[in-house]
């Protein structure tokens, strides 16, 4: 049996309600090669709703096996700029950022030495 290749759409559904900002239900799902479709409850997908650079900075950290650095790289930021981002997207997973990415004291300082960042920037993510 061979299985013909159905275009993606191009567009991701909206997580949140329009009208009143509340999180949208999976209620349908459809084949687009058949049209069948199935109604019920369905579980969300918690990665749908995030943007497509979200999800890139997602891939390059699973890619590099958690090297935040390696991040810092691809974004071409700050080591705190970069951190910061990924404390961003987790928060938007609802997952508690403060737990998930401890700041690395050592590599503030530095940046903090090299003039990447300021003092009150190192101060804060000292802080955190």
């Amino acid at each position: 049996m061979t299985q013909t290749s159905v275009p993606m759409p191009e567009h991701r559904p909206p997580r949140d309600c329009p009208v009143c900002s509340h999180r949208l239900a999976l209620t349908r799902l459809g084949c687009p090669s058949c049209g069948t479709e199935i109604s019920g409850g369905f579980a969300p997908c918690a990665y749908c709703g995030l943007s497509d650079e979200d999800l890139d900075l997602l891939r390059v950290f699973l890619v590099s096996r958690g090297n935040m650095k390696e991040l810092e790289r691809h974004l071409g930021v700050s080591y705190p700029t970069a951190r910061q981002r990924f404390a961003d997207v987790l928060g938007r997973l609802g997952f508690d950022d403060a737990k998930a990415v401890p700041p690395d004291r050592e590599q503030v300082l530095a940046d903090l030495a090299a003039g990447r960042i300021s003092v009150d920037e190192a101060e804060t993510l000292l802080r955190a």
